[in-house]
């Protein structure tokens, strides 16, 4: 995501529950032209909750940030933990890659494509569990619908999404994401991707990499781990594994119990669960500080002269986002969904740090990065 979010620890009031808060600055979201991205994620997060997904649970605004809370998760992400150069065993993948499939089974279920499925958007929880995040440039395709939208992270993309761009055709589908996954995958085993690329190769020259370049494994690596690799980095999408029934047959996880995975019962993490916390950057503008902020940029805008014309375009896409954004409740939502469920309303977070239902945790915040513990 090319927006900067910040990210810091609140407390939920009543139930003393701690959860990662994402914010975003409106003006720089219009800035740069990420309010629909931003919509879209908030659309989605609304509508989905899956164990090994990072899952929204409310979403309001104030008049300069839209704020997400999510779940907390304390492990770092992939990236952070390649960055350290962690080994990872062939074990610790195979829990990573059934934990995604999973996740990716769900989405499927729900019509969603990731498109950025990679270390970064992998979360680990305080017992190293893997939870998929950032659903920022995530698309609905039903009823037999192909993507064909250039969209993704390039090392990390599949080759038919690069196809579909260069040559037209069909487009692609949720076999995209499966992909990805091989691509993690041999990351985190060998320490780089197999394939060389980065963000400044043209696409045209991928294409044809896809077509001359061969993907080379480990000799150390188990016949079972490398038949699962090359079968999910098939570049036909035809043969790839792209399916949850595909994954559980593959001989590398056949001693995988499925039911005691689904309740998080096996997981080791490979790092101390505080680093979040100890790593976190001193905002230049904390939260707790906000209202009286708010307050003196509503008394400073009040003398200045409205009918300036540079700020007209402005004020009109601030107030099409306060009309527009949508209030999450998921707590609420849940109470409303479940008859034999206490009454009492929830407390709404309706406002950020300090407001209703809502207290930082921490008395700083930071700005995101590959360590940050939420999506």
């Amino acid at each position: 995501m090319t927006l900067q979010e910040q990210v810091c620890i609140v407390q939920k009031r009543d139930t003393e529950k701690m959860f990662a808060m994402k914010y975003m600055n409106k003006q720089q979201c219009i800035e740069r032209d990420e309010v629909r991205n931003v919509f879209r994620e908030l659309e989605i997060l609304q509508e989905i909750e899956h164990i090994f997904l990072v899952n929204l649970w409310y979403s309001f605004q104030d008049e300069e940030d839209m704020f997400m809370v999510v779940d907390l998760l304390l492990g770092g992400d992939l990236r952070y933990h390649l960055q350290q150069n962690v080994q990872f065993s062939e074990d610790t993948v195979r829990l990573y890659i059934c934990e995604m499939a999973l996740a990716l089974d769900y989405l499927r279920s729900q019509h969603i494509i990731h498109r950025d499925v990679k270390p970064d958007n992998i979360l680990l929880d305080e017992q190293g569990h893997a939870h998929l995040t950032d659903f920022n440039i995530a698309t609905i395709i039903k009823d037999g619908e192909r993507a064909t939208a250039l969209a993704g992270t390039k090392p990390y993309m599949a080759p038919e999404i690069f196809q579909s761009f260069v040559n037209g055709g069909t487009g692609y589908s949720f076999e995209v994401d499966w992909w990805s996954v091989g691509v993690m995958a041999y990351e985190l085993l060998r320490g780089w991707r197999p394939y060389d690329i980065h963000s400044s190769n043209a696409v045209d020259s991928l294409v044809q990499l896809f077509s001359t370049v061969s993907v080379q494994y480990v000799p150390t690596w188990s016949k079972e781990m490398v038949a699962l690799l090359r079968k999910l980095l098939t570049v036909d999408p035809k043969h790839r594994v792209s399916s949850l029934r595909d994954v559980q047959a593959a001989p590398a996880l056949a001693g995988v119990l499925w039911a005691e995975l689904r309740e998080k019962k096996k997981g080791r993490l490979h790092c101390d669960p505080t680093f979040e916390l100890e790593e976190m950057i001193l905002e230049s503008r904390p939260l707790h500080k906000k209202k009286k902020r708010l307050a003196k940029n509503r008394s400073r805008d009040s003398s200045r002269d409205s009918s300036q014309s540079e700020n007209d375009y402005l004020q009109d896409c601030l107030d099409a986002i306060q009309q527009d954004f949508v209030i999450f409740n998921r707590e609420k939502l849940k109470r409303s969904q479940d008859p034999v469920s206490e009454t009492r309303p929830a407390p709404e977070p309706s406002e950020a740090a300090g407001g209703e239902g809502m207290r930082p945790a921490l008395p700083v915040c930071g700005s995101i990065c590959p360590s940050a513990g939420s999506g």
